[in-house]
């Protein structure tokens, strides 16, 4: 097995919870975990994320019942907070139109590296938006927002049971305009002119509650990843199985079908290799009957391939063998970038794992948190 090197190097999980964020800090022997927090506790935090470009500014979605949805926003690396100034809103409606007001935001990403100051924010009911001041001020980004097919894409009076949303926004690391969204109604959608126009994304991805089990929009995709270091490489771990997608193609190929049928390829969250686009690993849940999902039998585990999906291995080395029926969320499973990687998943039954060896041994880190919604590694 190999081992981390310590070369004064570090990890940070930031952990957003149903009652307030948790922050974990260690060195990469990642054996000993320091906590700060709870941040804002009895807040429903969807997300928090730190700022690759300058490694100290963290935004953190939050929503409690005073101040209903809104961002707090860190310069110091999470030692203090403050409330921004615009947080995500949609426009007042125009008289006869329907009226959209922010439920909560689900996702927040920091834009292209070469735009310093360029956040994006997803939001429930469906809504996109972007910040230009390091998520300051928040504005709706009309060509999605307003999209003539908005109702069509977003069904926005269906979806998740926390409700519909934009809930994934990535940007392509060699294109700043070339950006890809996912709705919990339509599945992905990719634009190449910064949001001003859209296209779905969706061909051949099944949806097994429809009549057309392969429409053009429709899929609820939990979660989309693009590799870094190869970015026509994505993959995304939909309600209805597993997928990898090779561009310029645009028909996403089902390799979950290659899980254990034991198993299937139903669940959450799906994380990649920092370095190698073929090793990614996913979280199974229960296709069954069972909801929400929980792990297989309640032996849960996560699974990972080495081939680009052509084959996958069970990973449960320190995990409960039975009675343990976990849950974990889109945003529930990270990674982080030490050679060789950790990997981490939080649970809604308020246990935050890690494995640091990609997987190979898990160990419990956290318990008796609140229910987990994201977990983030940021790698110093």
């Amino acid at each position: 097995m190999a081992v981390a090197q310590s070369n004064g190097r570090r990890v940070m999980l930031m952990v957003g919870t149903r009652k307030g964020a948790f922050i974990y800090h260690a060195d990469t022997a990642r054996g000993d975990w320091r906590i700060e927090g709870p941040h804002f506790l009895g807040h429903i935090i969807h997300h928090v994320v730190l700022d690759p470009r300058d490694r100290k500014t963290m935004l953190m979605a939050s929503k409690t019942g005073h101040l209903g949805p809104t961002i707090f926003r860190s310069t110091d690396v999470g030692a203090t907070w403050h409330e921004v100034e615009r947080p995500p809103a949609f426009p007042k409606a125009a008289p006869g139109e329907k009226a959209r007001a922010v439920e909560h935001t689900f996702w927040l990403n920091p834009g292209h590296c070469g735009e310093r100051d360029t956040w994006y924010a997803g939001t429930c009911p469906p809504g996109l938006f972007r910040s230009e001041d390091g998520g300051e001020s928040w504005q709706p980004i009309a060509g999605w927002n307003d999209h003539p097919k908005y109702l069509e894409w977003n069904r926005p009076d269906e979806g998740t049971p926390d409700g519909a949303m934009t809930q994934w926004v990535t940007v392509d690391p060699r294109d700043a305009s070339h950006i890809y969204i996912v709705t919990s109604a339509g599945g992905v959608f990719e634009t190449y002119d910064k949001g001003e126009s859209w296209k779905p994304l969706n061909r051949g991805v099944e949806v097994t509650f429809l009549p057309d089990p392969y429409p053009e929009v429709g899929q609820d995709t939990h979660c989309l990843r693009l590799h870094p270091r190869r970015p026509d490489r994505l993959y995304q771990q939909s309600h209805c199985g597993i997928y990898r997608l090779d561009r310029p193609g645009e028909e996403w190929i089902r390799i979950g079908r290659n899980m254990p049928a034991e198993i299937g390829d139903i669940g959450f969250a799906i994380v990649l290799h920092p370095r190698d686009p073929d090793t990614v690993w996913v979280f199974p849940m229960d296709a069954t009957t069972v909801w929400p999902r929980t792990s297989p039998g309640g032996r849960p585990a996560t699974y990972r391939t080495r081939d680009a999906g052509l084959t996958w291995e069970r990973q449960d080395r320190g995990l409960p063998r039975e009675q343990a029926w976990f849950t974990v969320k889109r945003q529930g499973l990270s990674i982080d970038e030490l050679d060789p990687p950790g990997v981490y998943f939080g649970t809604t039954s308020g246990e935050l794992w890690m494995s640091p060896d990609e997987g190979e041994n898990w160990r419990l880190v956290a318990e008796h948190l609140p229910e987990i919604y994201s977990v983030e590694a940021f790698t110093f």
